[in-house]
């Protein structure tokens, strides 16, 4: 058996100094704990010092579709197939032709299956095997994974018929108020990303994926459901300094993507670089605690 001493000395460092050391490494500035402006720094420090047990439910892919639900109604949530622990719980043929594998606590471990009969269940299983072994909390020390039971859930496969893909719509809510909508189109082929105001205007500013993603070369419509979106968005951020609301709209009905705390971990920047002040500034952080 082969021991992971290097990863075993990275859990060990303290929470505060790994970030510096992460930050500096991905962003290639010094992080800024005491007097945070830009919109990564204040996400560090929301990881460092707003740590609430709910978060933990929230970020679980499991378990936040009844919390979601109850408080905007299960007609939002995409359907839940089954759940299991391990993959070879999963009986596949018990399974519809198409379908998705997401692990409930992290962001990477997701297999799509569009044709059953073509699907290459060693490389699924190895995947999800490995994803089911990671605790997501260590990379980016993002505190509401760190408990997150891991399983695996199947869900109904979604494709909206007229863009043949499954859009996100990312709305980034500060204070309890959606200010933007982040868009990615074309995932499978040449990813694309555009912010849009809630009056649909579209934004000058790109980001925070990683590698920089450049801005659709089509005119992206206002998604039918965009004012129940912006609506179910200040539902779920109410008395949150910052969270994402996701969302999918498939063949005109609109379904509950996920949250996230700490969109790129914090480390991803916006284009032009101004705007990672800008987008701080609409970040107002909870009474500061000593954090020098």
């Amino acid at each position: 058996m082969t021991i992971d001493y290097k990863g075993m000395i990275k859990r060990c460092i303290p929470d505060k100094l790994y970030l510096k050391i992460m930050y500096k490494r991905m962003v290639h500035k010094k992080l800024n704990i005491s007097n945070p402006l830009t919109f990564g720094e204040k996400l560090q420090w929301l990881k460092l010092y707003n740590r609430n047990p709910q978060y933990t439910i929230m970020v679980d892919k499991y378990k936040a579709k009844k919390y979601v639900s109850d408080l905007i109604g299960e007609q939002y949530i995409i359907p839940t197939i089954g759940v299991w622990d391990y993959f070879d719980e999963i009986d596949f043929d018990k399974l519809p032709n198409q379908f998705v594998l997401k692990c409930t606590h992290d962001s990477h471990g997701i297999v799509i299956c569009k044709d059953k009969s073509k699907m290459d269940r060693a490389a699924a299983r190895n995947k999800i095997t490995i994803a089911l072994k990671n605790n997501f909390y260590y990379f980016g020390r993002e505190w509401p994974y760190k408990n997150v039971l891991p399983r695996i859930i199947a869900e109904q496969y979604m494709e909206d018929s007229e863009t043949d893909e499954l859009r996100d719509y990312k709305f980034f809510c500060f204070g309890g108020k959606p200010v933007y909508c982040q868009v990615i189109s074309n995932r499978s082929s040449n990813e694309t990303v555009d912010f849009f105001d809630m009056d649909w205007h579209h934004q000058e500013f790109t980001g925070l994926a990683m590698p920089y993603k450049p801005f659709s070369k089509s005119s992206i419509h206002k998604p039918i459901n965009f004012e129940k979106m912006k609506q179910i968005a200040s539902i779920l951020s109410n008395g949150m300094a910052f969270i994402r609301v996701d969302f999918y709209e498939v063949n005109g009905k609109l379904y509950f993507g996920e949250l996230t705390f700490y969109p790129a971990s914090g480390f991803g920047e916006f284009h032009p670089t101004k705007w990672n002040i800008i987008m701080g500034d609409l970040v107002v952080l909870p009474e500061k605690r000593k954090c020098n």
